[in-house]
């Protein structure tokens, strides 16, 4: 499955949509589709699964994922930042659930109600609001959580790429390299580097520095260091190399970015 990296600039979204379809991609949130009406299909990792109305799908943090879209459809998005959830960090960090798919999960009343007052709260902008949209982001994840069953993925997992990956986004703000990763997870940095090439049709280089941009979209837009202090937080080793990966992933200067997110 070839994918590429989603660099997403908000904590939260949620949408109501009429067309799924969408190419093979990861990012550091969690993924929630509510499925109401039409019929497709989705795959995570190497999972396919045939969504129908009811049916609830949930991807995990840098997991790839993708959607075929056949028909006209009715589901609910949610996309979330894990950190917003920290009571379930051990669930987002060193597991996935056996299956992505819950079928008929959304009959539940309680989660669909949570789902729309999420959708209503969207926009919130005041820290009651963002507080209040919290709380029903616990209560609607504790929910589906308790529905799926995990497996453990221990941090030298057999899956090449996706321990890859879960090494990257521990180590994020430290040093990266082709060189780094051979030495810490004893995979050749030929193979990472074609793995990357594969999967992502990205370098090496250009996937670290969008999950670094990443991470600094949340200290820009919920913090007061410096632009220079958050460079060095996310873990790279020059302003001028932050502020042009900045710019070439977000299309605006890390300054700009802070202005037009406060």
């Amino acid at each position: 499955m070839i994918a590429y990296y989603e660099t997403r600039d908000r904590d939260f979204t949620a949408r109501r949509g009429k067309r799924l379809h969408c190419p093979a991609h990861l990012h550091p949130h969690l993924e929630l589709v509510v499925f109401c009406g039409g019929r497709s299909t989705a795959f995570a990792d190497t999972e396919r699964c045939e969504l129908e109305p009811g049916d609830i799908f949930l991807t995990f943090p840098s997991q790839i994922h993708s959607y075929e879209t056949t028909c006209e459809e009715d589901f609910y998005l949610l996309i979330v930042d894990p950190e917003l959830l920290p009571e379930l960090s051990s669930y987002f960090n060193g597991t996935l659930p056996t299956s992505a798919l819950l079928k008929g999960a959304a009959a539940d009343p309680e989660i669909l109600q949570l789902v729309l007052w999420l959708l209503e709260g969207e926009r919130s902008s005041t820290p009651l609001e963002r507080t209040v949209r919290r709380g029903h982001l616990l209560a609607l994840f504790a929910k589906l959580l308790s529905l799926y069953s995990f497996s453990d993925v221990p941090h030298q997992s057999s899956n090449a790429f996706r321990a890859v990956v879960e090494y990257c986004t521990k180590n994020y703000a430290g040093e990266l390299s082709l060189s780094v990763l051979e030495r810490e997870l004893h995979i050749s940095k030929y193979y990472i580097s074609h793995l990357f090439a594969e999967k992502l049709k990205i370098g090496f280089n250009d996937y670290v520095n969008s999950l670094r941009v990443s991470h600094a979209c949340r200290f820009l837009r919920h913090s007061e260091y410096s632009v220079t202090e958050i460079s060095s937080m996310v873990g790279f080793s020059t302003l001028r190399t932050f502020n042009r990966a900045f710019l070439k992933q977000m299309h605006k200067t890390p300054t700009d970015y802070r202005k037009n997110n406060l």
